[in-house]
């Protein structure tokens, strides 16, 4: 799902209090990390990922990454955190403003 401009806004918003819930480390974007993104999305629908210093892969290439594996939206790359968004099929809790 390809997120408008506004749309982008309206997360970049509702996650900028959220404190980041899975980490990719040295091994990059595993499949670890994945599962454990995946279980944090099925739950919330966005959530922050952070690079951490011995990330193999760079922040374009972890988002990208992550958001193909987990056919998420990147709502944001911000310095080494990425904002993931997918909304749940059901009773989903996050709204987006129309496109």
């Amino acid at each position: 799902m390809e997120l408008t401009g506004k749309q982008r806004r309206y997360l970049r918003g509702l996650g900028h209090h959220l404190e980041p819930t899975v980490y990719v480390g040295k091994e990059g974007v595993s499949e670890g990390v994945t599962r454990a993104a995946d279980e944090v999305l099925e739950r919330h629908e966005l959530v922050k990922v952070r690079l951490l210093s011995e990330a193999p892969e760079g922040r374009e290439d972890a988002a990208r990454a992550l958001g193909d594996a987990l056919k998420a939206s990147v709502a944001q790359v911000l310095g080494r955190t990425i904002l993931l968004y997918r909304r749940r099929l059901k009773e989903p809790k996050i709204v987006l403003p129309a496109a």
